[in-house]
């Protein structure tokens, strides 16, 4: 039975929730994309979120592009479709921007004011697939390439093609997206206006689980190939490498030419769970707790976990040095840091060199200063924020 102490935490965290989470924003449907074919998993139409800026952020725009994962064969894509993230039909109307969203000065100090935009993911794709042909059996549209045009064109005739200062982001599948498409969104936008990219938890490990195999290599060459992704992948890779090597972005991220800023953690909560050791190579369920809440791991998963860490941290060095990217490691368990306004600025915020999520970024964006840390292993950052997570919580792929 919660005491009068604890039911009194409960409720001052609850308003600090709804206080941050205060502002709901309407859907926008872009309707004029469905004669175009691109279209949901579902064939509805896309969809965004909009706030528009106001006094010093008028001609300046955040994109953060929304995560949850891709499908990989038609059975799953066909689940998808009857989602959020396969149809715009289930979508919610009104939306809460928080965090790097916020629109409140003392939560989000540097793009409150600025026009911030959620584009709403439901190709299954990270924004890539274009498959002209539709199977009448099952409906399913593969179109995440058209769909990512359709939606910068809207927004780009709603005022983004003034910006003074841009900025694609995303979170997950959305982190992966904003990378991706960092040159492209670049490309669109008139010379003069300042363009940068940041990819939060979207940095996915090229490597084996568990049990030996290449699970992730596998299953990314199945979403680029049901997808048709190939020819849109960006060419500095696909060049060299085949297309499903691409999806990495440790084989795309150095030839990106537009500022680039990796937000990821180390020990990133989704990459334990999917990558490292997914359930094809876990029968048994042996780290299903230690997924839960990194607390309960056993000493020989932590130091599984600590391979991993030093194998991520690799690949993220191996991109070289650069006088314009931007990086924040640390060593949480955990996956998207700057949708939680926690993660993102808050008085506990996860901290590197005594420097909030928030403020690496801001900094960066603005130009005040470059700021390229990785944190040390696991335990040693007291101001991490680990997920503990339900077994009902994210399925795993």
């Amino acid at each position: 039975m919660f005491n009068f102490k604890q039911w009194l935490i409960l409720l001052v965290c609850s308003l600090v929730i709804m206080n941050t989470e205060g502002l709901f924003v309407n859907i926008t449907f872009v309707r004029n994309a469905v004669a175009k074919g691109a279209v949901c998993l579902d064939g509805s139409p896309p969809a965004y979120h909009l706030d528009r800026g106001s006094g010093t952020g008028i001609n300046s725009w955040l994109i953060q592009l929304e995560g949850g994962g891709w499908c990989n064969n038609v059975t799953n894509c066909v689940s998808r479709m009857h989602t959020r993230l396969g149809s715009s039909k289930k979508m919610v109307e009104n939306l809460a921007f928080s965090a790097i969203l916020s629109n409140k000065k003392q939560y989000n100090p540097d793009f409150y004011n600025w026009n911030r935009v959620k584009v709403r993911y439901c190709d299954g794709s990270s924004f890539t697939g274009d498959v002209q042909a539709v199977n009448p059996a099952t409906n399913l549209h593969f179109r995440g390439a058209r769909v990512w045009l359709a939606v910068m064109q809207e927004l780009l005739a709603k005022g983004m093609i003034n910006a003074e200062n841009a900025v694609l982001s995303g979170c997950s599948a959305g982190g992966l997206a904003s990378l991706m498409h960092c040159d492209s969104f670049r490309a669109l936008l008139p010379m003069g206006t300042k363009v940068k990219c940041l990819s939060d938890a979207g940095f996915f490990l090229n490597t084996r689980d568990v049990a030996g195999v290449q699970y992730i290599k596998s299953y990314f060459e199945d979403v680029v190939t049901l997808h048709g992704s190939a020819k849109n992948l960006p060419r500095s890779c696909t060049s060299r490498l085949t297309p499903a090597m691409c999806f990495f972005p440790q084989y795309v991220a150095r030839q990106i030419r537009t500022p680039l800023f990796i937000l990821n953690a180390a020990y990133d909560s989704w990459q334990i769970k999917n990558i490292l050791a997914p359930r094809a190579a876990d029968p048994y369920g042996k780290w299903q707790s230690c997924q839960l809440d990194i607390r309960n791991c056993h000493p020989s998963q932590i130091k599984v976990m600590q391979d991993f860490r030093l194998e991520f941290l690799s690949a993220v060095i191996g991109l070289g040095r650069s006088s314009t990217r931007g990086m924040f490691i640390d060593s949480c368990y955990t996956h998207c840091q700057t949708e939680t306004q926690t993660s993102w600025f808050w008085q506990d915020s996860p901290i590197l060199n005594r420097t909030t999520i928030a403020k690496a970024v801001g900094d960066w964006v603005y130009d005040r200063t470059l700021f390229q840390k990785i944190d040390c292993p696991y335990p040693c950052n007291p101001t991490c924020h680990h997920r503990v997570f339900t077994p009902l919580d994210a399925p795993p792929i």
